[in-house]
C-alpha cells in the first residue's frame, strides 16, 4: 500500500499538561463541580476508570466539529471496549455535542486543551466519572512530511481524535474502513488512559517497548506504538474489528481494578 507518509502512528509521544489550580477551577470546586479532578496527567486515573472502588459508572461527553462526527459503530466499539476492560456496574452513557469549527488547519494540543475548557461540561460528579473524547476538523500541529499523528491522550480522562486525518487515509480501495480505522485509534487513546503500558497500570511482566516508551512490546497488541502504521493499517483492512489487547496488557488492567 502506497502512502504519503512512511510513518502513520497514534501516539507518537504522549503530552502531559500539568495544570496548576485556576481560581476559576477552585471556585467551581466549592460550587460542586470538579474541575481539579479532570486536569491530572495521563493515567492517573486509571484505577478510577477501570474499577467500582470510586465510581460506578463511566459518561463520556463526545464532542466533534461539525461535519466530523465519528462513526456510530466506531461509537459502540468504544463503549464495548469499555465494557470489556472497566468494572462500572452502573454503566456507560455517551452525550454527543457538535462545536463550530475555529477554522485551523491544525492544532497544537494547547489549543485542544483550550477547546475543551471552553466546551466541557461534564466532570467527575459523585460516583460517576466523566471523559472527554473531541473529534477535531484540523491536524496536529506534529504532523510532518514523515509522520502524522491521528490521536492524542492529553490528560487523566481527555483525548483527541483528529478526524479530518483519519478521513485522509481511510475509505478508499486500498485504505481500511474509516469506522475501523476510527475505532482502532479511539481505543488505542482511551488505553492510555487507562494506563497502558506502564502509564499509571503497573507492569505484571516486562513487554514496555524499550525504544518506544508507554506502548507494548507486541506487534498484534492494540497498544503495540505502530498499531496504525502502514503494515498496521495493512493488517486491519480486512478485518472486521480493531486490534485486541495482548494477554499482558490484560493482565496490568485486571491487577489495577479492570476486567
Amino acid at each position: 500500500m502506497t502512502m504519503k507518509y512512511k510513518v502513520l502512528a497514534t501516539l507518537m509521544f504522549t503530552l502531559i499538561i500539568l495544570q496548576s489550580c485556576s481560581k476559576d477551577d477552585i471556585d467551581n470546586a466549592a460550587n460542586g463541580i470538579n474541575k481539579i479532578g479532570n486536569k491530572q496527567t495521563t493515567g492517573s486515573s486509571a484505577n478510577d476508570i477501570l474499577s467500582a472502588t470510586k465510581f460506578k459508572s463511566i459518561v463520556i461527553e463526545l464532542a466533534y466539529v461539525e461535519g466530523f462526527e465519528p462513526t456510530a459503530n466506531a461509537v459502540d466499539n468504544f463503549k464495548n471496549f469499555i465494557n470489556s476492560t472497566s468494572n462500572k456496574p452502573e454503566g456507560i452513557s455517551v452525550i454527543k455535542k457538535s462545536i463550530p469549527s475555529l477554522g485551523n488547519a491544525k492544532y497544537s494540543i494547547e489549543e485542544i486543551a483550550d477547546i475543551e475548557e471552553t466546551n466541557r461540561t461534564k466532570y467527575n460528579n459523585g460516583e460517576q466519572i466523566a471523559l472527554w473524547v473531541f473529534f477535531t476538523d484540523g491536524k496536529s500541529d506534529k504532523d510532518s512530511d514523515e509522520t502524522v499523528v491521528l490521536g492524542i491522550a492529553y490528560r487523566n480522562t481527555s483525548f483527541v481524535v483528529f478526524e479530518e486525518t483519519i478521513r485522509s487515509f481511510s475509505d478508499s480501495p486500498f485504505e481500511p474502513n474509516r469506522s475501523l480505522l476510527e475505532a482502532t485509534v479511539i481505543n488505542h487513546e482511551f488505553g492510555h488512559l487507562l494506563g497502558l503500558t506502564n502509564f499509571g497500570t503497573d507492569l505484571q511482566s516486562p513487554h514496555e517497548d524499550p525504544e518506544h516508551t508507554r506502548h507494548c512490546n507486541v506487534t498484534s497488541c492494540l497498544m503495540y506504538w505502530e498499531a496504525v502504521s502502514p503494515s498496521g493499517l495493512n493488517g486491519i483492512m480486512n478485518g472486521n474489528s480493531p486490534p485486541q489487547l495482548d494477554a499482558q496488557c490484560i493482565a496490568d488492567l485486571q491487577a489495577n481494578g479492570g476486567k
